[in-house]
């Protein structure tokens, strides 16, 4: 289908489905905002966009939802499927596949055009300030108003040699400064760490809107010296249009709703958090992070800013992090010669366990290697990857379970996992975040992980065959009884 270029033509894509809703009434930001998003994932209701925000400035709107399950009946992955370049009704298989693939073809760098409606209104010094624009309390008990949560932070290393495009929250301090998550192995403590090295403080731009892929990508847990910017225009066959910022030597992309420009602190002076989170939990713990300084703001009219609220499955983190995750997983299981089928982590695991599906022939491919030595080549692959710290469990599965399928999911993981045995258990790198963990380990940034080889016996070992309509039955009957009985 014909690529959504920037996020109006992504909600007229929408409005078509029927799956956005335009909330028109006075709405307050101190919660309610929050309230309505996160009320709308829990009911798989229709994205909320909000027209008429408190304190906000006539035409300001936001996007509540922007990449959560869809409402549209049949098509749940719709908003994921659309956001990169795919059909509504493209499968879960299906976009994880699109996004692996494209880690295989050439990188397409973008190119820099002379302006973009995103200059429409140009905000400098003291103009150039949050307070016109919607800055919603998102939960109660939140540190403050997170103003980003689905925009993507640009950032270049000293020399020039590196861009980092990623997505980190960032929380607002007043109408000039935010403060926000600054984590390794995010690329954007790396940059950030080169300009402290330097004694300098990190030039930065913030986009909100554009291109409705930009934030999946920017989630992306891309290797060492991948470029988001490239990456995304192998997936979309096309380049990026970018245009130059208007006080720091950055480009973004020309199709965003907002830019914000300026400096990232060497010292780590904000008090960030706690913010609710992608675990389903709010922590109640805060940490210094570094400072950002607002100097300029530009934006299209009436500029829509997108909002996710966080917390239990599924919104955003899940849709996004957990898929690009499980694509660059799958991507690295096949650049080591695995005989992959697919990897899921699925959306209501709270995005904290990945399933590996293997290939029917995989004994064939791999003669004389056992389940074990496969469950533990599986392991090795995803322990040496950059989004090792999000990975806390991995299931090995056998491909004729569709992982996406949550109920069939449950069943497998249910009768193919046993209870103490065929399990791989280390210790490795974590996200603090992760709430399957104690607080020792979390503050530690290391815990126990665990790979559960729940593959089947081979044929001539006694397998089982499956006992359901689609298993068991032969195919002549199954049709028979698809014509004849009613859905």
């Amino acid at each position: 289908m014909p690529r959504l270029k920037d996020l109006r033509a992504y909600l007229a894509a929408l409005e078509e489905l029927g799956d956005v809703r335009t909330v028109d009434r006075l709405v307050d930001p101190h919660l309610e905002v929050g309230a309505i998003i996160r009320r709308s994932y829990e009911t798989s209701a229709p994205a909320p966009l909000f027209t008429n925000i408190k304190g906000t400035a006539p035409g300001y709107r936001l996007l509540g939802a922007p990449g959560a399950l869809s409402s549209a009946p049949g098509k749940p992955l719709a908003r994921i499927a659309l956001s990169l370049g795919l059909s509504a009704d493209a499968s879960a298989r299906e976009i994880t596949e699109a996004l692996a693939a494209a880690r295989t073809r050439e990188p397409i760098a973008p190119t820099l055009v002379d302006t973009a409606p995103c200059k429409q209104n140009i905000l400098l010094g003291e103009d150039a300030t949050l307070d016109r624009f919607p800055t919603p309390l998102l939960h109660e008990g939140d540190g403050g108003p997170y103003v980003n949560t689905w925009g993507t932070i640009i950032a270049r290393t000293p020399d020039g040699s590196f861009t980092n495009w990623s997505i980190a929250r960032i929380m607002m301090i007043d109408g000039k400064h935010m403060t926000g998550l600054v984590l390794h192995p995010q690329h954007i403590a790396h940059v950030w760490q080169q300009w402290v090295d330097r004694g300098e403080p990190m030039p930065f731009a913030l986009v909100q809107g554009g291109e409705p892929a930009l934030p999946f990508i920017s989630g992306m847990p891309l290797p060492d010296g991948v470029e988001e910017s490239g990456y995304l225009g192998a997936l979309l066959g096309e380049p990026l249009e970018l245009v130059q910022c208007e006080t720091v030597d950055l480009q973004v992309p020309a199709s965003a709703e907002i830019v914000i420009e300026g400096h990232l602190s060497v010292e780590r002076t904000g008090v960030e958090g706690p913010m609710g989170e992608f675990s389903g939990y709010r922590p109640n713990e805060t940490s210094l992070q570094p400072v950002y300084t607002i100097e300029a703001i530009t934006h299209r009219d009436d500029p829509i800013w997108p909002t996710v609220v966080e917390g239990e499955p599924v919104d955003e983190y899940h849709t996004a992090t957990g898929l690009t995750l499980a694509a660059e997983a799958l991507a690295e299981l096949r650049v080591a010669g695995l005989p992959i089928t697919t990897a899921w982590e699925p959306f209501e695991g709270a995005s904290h366990f990945l399933v590996v599906s293997v290939a029917a022939d995989w004994r064939t491919a791999l003669p004389g290697v056992s389940t074990a030595e496969l469950a533990q080549r599986i392991t090795d692959v995803i322990a040496a990857q950059r989004f090792e710290y999000l990975v806390p469990r991995i299931f090995v599965l056998d491909d004729d379970v569709e992982a996406s399928d949550v109920g069939e999911l449950m069943w497998a993981l249910a009768t193919r996992v046993h209870p103490t045995e065929r399990r791989i258990v280390r210790t490795g790198k974590i996200l603090p975040l992760l709430s399957c963990y104690p607080f020792d380990q979390r503050h530690s940034w290391t815990g126990d992980k665990v790979t559960y080889d729940a593959l089947l016996p081979a044929a001539e070992e006694g397998r089982e065959p499956r006992s359901s309509f689609s298993h068991l039955f032969p195919a002549d009957v199954q049709q028979q009884v698809l014509e004849n009985w009613p859905n």
